[in-house]
């Protein structure tokens, strides 16, 4: 969904490099894979198109941070803190 967006961290050496990749207009949205070694984040449109990739080691890559955007329209299902999901039955 528009404004999702991936926080890549890199370590380049004596420093760190922070990349984002961004889900930039609506109806894209961003994917993470790794494979090979190789940690690929892109950014997708609704029919599966790639519309840019960013690409790296797998063994540079420090911390890899999704964060999406609030849905308004009710999508996610809030988190029901301190309750049991079911009562335990009786044995």
């Amino acid at each position: 969904m528009k404004g999702d967006r991936v926080e890549i961290v890199v370590d380049a050496g004596d420093t760190t490099r922070t990349y984002e990749v961004v889900a930039s207009r609506a109806g894209r949205r961003v994917e993470t894979a790794v494979r090979r070694g190789v940690v690929e984040v892109s950014e997708v449109t609704r029919n599966g198109a790639v519309v840019r990739t960013a690409r790296f080691t797998a063994n540079r890559v420090l911390a890899l941070v999704e964060q999406p955007v609030p849905r308004e329209d009710g999508s996610e299902i809030p988190a029901r803190s301190g309750q049991p999901l079911r009562e335990d039955p009786e044995t």
